[in-house]
């Protein structure tokens, strides 16, 4: 397995365990770097401290002292926690790097073809159909990053041949320093994660780490239609391949004519042999289309994938259809935006079960793309927030519950043949649930349940 060469610093501390920690400090170690670990929730006689101690790391448990900066000259940090943390403050006043397992990753594929893909939405999609064409095309790619899938654990058993292929949250990029993919996309912008993030400015700062250290030599795949893409990315020295779904591009990039998807100029495939609903896969196609032509897929590779591939988990997920009744799970929309894309991918009649974190946001932006919804049922902290918009957008079957299983059940009775069940919360999961795949996973249970 690879191991850390000509790394920088001697004396690293890693903020946070969980996968990504644990596999940090074990990469650290094994390359030879003095480690020492900290975190606030896990037990002192947790297996994997108890395994990280015998590999040589000092482990701190239970609290976050003061004296675990001693002699440290960078961080690696859990992506989860905030830079208002304690002692992330204290090591930005000391000027101490702070960074996350990514740019690890990084260090140890720099001599491969590195991929990353970031956006507001729609991710892991584009990650995913990438993936697939490229593998299909029998090129050598590895998949990691904010898919679930840590990233240090793969670059460290790439071969010289193999490309890695990373999806990227804002979180993950803002503790890049030298990253640097020879392809990068960046699928749209929306002002999320602000409450970690601060500010608009901030976040789209982090999301610019994508692409702020490459070269005229390497590849940025953008969102013509998106102005705050188009904004962001005008400083970028990379070599520019756009994609739209409202224009031509001729040979310039990827686009669509509302028929087929074209690649400079070359048609790829007509879009009534996709299989993947909904407008903003469309754009999720194109960008994944590019990344993989780039990446020297075939066309045949690429049509064979788009023919297949139906959805990601939690993304817009067909569950099932169960006396006459269509379930789509879509837990992964956590924020408004994602709603509003999700709304827009339906013709029929709508049942939507939606609710959860209160970051703040103007819930009501979602109330033009209500216009299919007969009933809402809401859960979590900002139920009554949604019975407010609800009502604003005239809809008078409204129903308030404890939990996503509830409001499955319920939705179910309240509907007729037909009807789409739609799981689109347009909210974070964290006041009812770990995550957001926890709570679609309750859907689909319960959905099986009503078989």
């Amino acid at each position: 397995m690879k191991q850390l060469i000509d790394f920088p610093y001697k004396h690293v501390l890693v903020l946070g365990l969980a996968k990504s920690g644990t596999a940090a400090a074990k990469l650290l170690l094994d390359s030879g770097i003095t480690v020492r670990v900290n975190d606030m929730n896990t037990a002192a006689d947790d297996e994997e401290v108890v395994q990280l101690r015998k590999q040589g790391a000092e482990v701190i448990v239970g609290g976050h002292p003061q004296s675990v900066m001693e002699d440290i000259d960078l961080i690696v940090k859990n992506p989860g926690i905030p830079y208002e943390h304690p002692l992330i403050e204290e090591a930005l006043g000391r000027d101490i790097p702070i960074v996350t397992e990514v740019e690890l990753a990084f260090h140890l594929a720099k001599n491969n073809e590195v991929i990353g893909i970031t956006g507001s939405n729609g991710k892991t999609t584009t990650t995913m159909l990438a993936y697939e064409m490229i593998e299909e095309s029998n090129e050598s790619i590895k998949l990691a990053g904010n898919i679930g899938i840590v990233a240090t654990d793969v670059a460290r058993q790439l071969s010289s041949d193999d490309r890695l292929l990373l999806e990227l949250s804002s979180f993950q990029l803002l503790g890049t320093k030298t990253f640097r993919p020879h392809i990068a996309c960046l699928l749209n912008l929306y002002d999320a994660h602000l409450d970690y993030h601060g500010t608009v400015f901030e976040y789209e700062k982090a999301k610019a780490q994508l692409f702020v250290n490459q070269t005229e030599d390497d590849y940025l795949v953008y969102n013509a239609d998106d102005v705050k893409v188009v904004e962001l990315i005008s400083s970028a020295k990379a070599r520019l391949v756009p994609f739209s779904t409202k224009k031509s591009l001729d040979d310039r990039g990827a686009w669509t004519d509302g028929l087929s998807l074209y690649f400079k100029g070359e048609k790829i495939i007509d879009l009534n042999e996709v299989v993947l609903v909904g407008s903003h896969n469309v754009e999720n196609m194109l960008a994944a289309i590019s990344i993989a032509k780039l990446s020297g897929a075939t066309n045949e590779g690429i049509c064979q994938v788009l023919k297949r591939f139906s959805g990601v988990k939690h993304r817009l997920q067909y569950v099932g259809e169960v006396a006459g009744r269509y379930f789509y799970n879509d837990s992964k929309a956590t924020n408004i935006l994602a709603t509003q894309k999700a709304l827009q991918s339906f013709d029929s009649s709508l049942i939507l079960l939606a609710g959860g974190l209160d970051r703040e946001e103007d819930l009501s932006l979602l109330i033009p793309y209500l216009k299919q919804v007969k009933t809402l049922i809401t859960f979590g902290e900002t139920k009554n927030k949604l019975v407010k918009v609800a009502k604003e957008a005239n809809i008078h079957d409204i129903h308030m519950v404890n939990d996503v299983s509830e409001a499955t059940e319920l939705a179910f009775t309240q509907s007729t043949v037909g009807d789409t069940i739609l799981l689109s919360p347009a909210c974070a999961s964290w006041d009812q649930y770990k995550t957001f795949e926890v709570r679609g996973d309750m859907f689909i249970e319960t959905v099986h349940t009503l078989r």
